[in-house]
């Protein structure tokens, strides 16, 4: 039988799949709450934002629940779905940070080469997300439009393609039920300001301008999605506290090397 390539699982997955585990044994009944958020990023040794993904992945997944305020707690799965493949979910921070990193390239290069026609293309898609409610379908249009207008002034169908399959991302279950907890009318008025910046320091061909606000708008983003949503200070009962969730296992060998490049990908978070 041939060998097959060895592929790093995603450091989210890794740790949903420990906590799956926990909970399938019995180690967190039914009902139960888990260790806060930031508890759990200790003990496992992983930023917070992966912590954020695993437990999103388990709430998609029917078996979690979490009660903003509350906690996060274990619950009897009706119908229980398979995990999706890691290799066709990304985690919404992983996506976020990659529109960051790309994103703010394009907008430093729109200031340089954008037309009147293209500043007119941006300026209609912010128009309109001025008057759209959020969230909502049309608000994601709208917004998406944004940016695709701004990779569309460089005049590369590929950058065009790129910026907005991974917008589309979006609609993944993960990223909307991240969403369903962090978006509103008012984060939307800020996000709106943000989009303004971007799009004032391309009409004003100012490079380095444009790249900063770019990066801080997704940048921003991934901050409201961070915040807390669970009940950081609140003690849990004495049965549900205090336990230690093991760090994810190493793989065998011939996983090494792949691994260290997520581990090196981690540290970055």
């Amino acid at each position: 039988m041939p060998l097959e390539a060895v592929e790093a699982r995603r450091l989210y997955r890794q740790v949903a799949d420990q906590l799956r585990s926990l909970i399938d044994s019995g180690e967190y009944a039914v009902g139960s709450r888990l260790p806060t958020e930031r508890e759990l990023a200790e003990q496992l040794k992983v930023s917070r934002p992966t912590v954020r993904e695993a437990l999103i992945a388990l709430e998609v997944e029917g078996r979690l629940r979490i009660r903003v305020g509350s906690g996060i707690y274990v619950i009897e799965p009706a119908a229980v779905a398979a995990p999706a493949p890691a290799s066709v979910i990304e985690g919404p921070f992983e996506l976020l940070r990659a529109r960051e990193f790309l994103e703010s390239a394009i907008a430093e290069q729109a200031a340089r080469v954008a037309t009147k026609e293209d500043l007119a293309r941006i300026d209609a898609s912010l128009l309109a997300m001025e008057n759209v409610e959020h969230p909502g379908e049309a608000s994601m249009v709208h917004d998406r439009a944004f940016h695709v207008a701004i990779a569309g002034s460089l005049g590369n169908a590929v950058l065009v393609r790129v910026v907005g399959e991974l917008f589309d991302q979006r609609l993944n279950p993960y990223f909307a039920k991240l969403a369903h907890y962090f978006e509103s009318p008012g984060t939307w008025r800020t996000a709106l300001d943000e989009h303004r910046a971007v799009r004032d320091a391309i009409a004003a061909h100012d490079p380095d301008a444009a790249r900063k606000a770019m990066r801080d708008h997704l940048a921003r983003s991934q901050e409201r999605f961070a915040q807390n949503f669970g009940a950081e200070s609140a003690a849990g009962p004495v049965s549900d506290r205090g336990r230690t969730v093991r760090a994810p296992a190493k793989p065998s060998k011939p996983a090494a090397k792949k691994t260290r490049a997520a581990s090196s990908s981690t540290r970055r978070r």
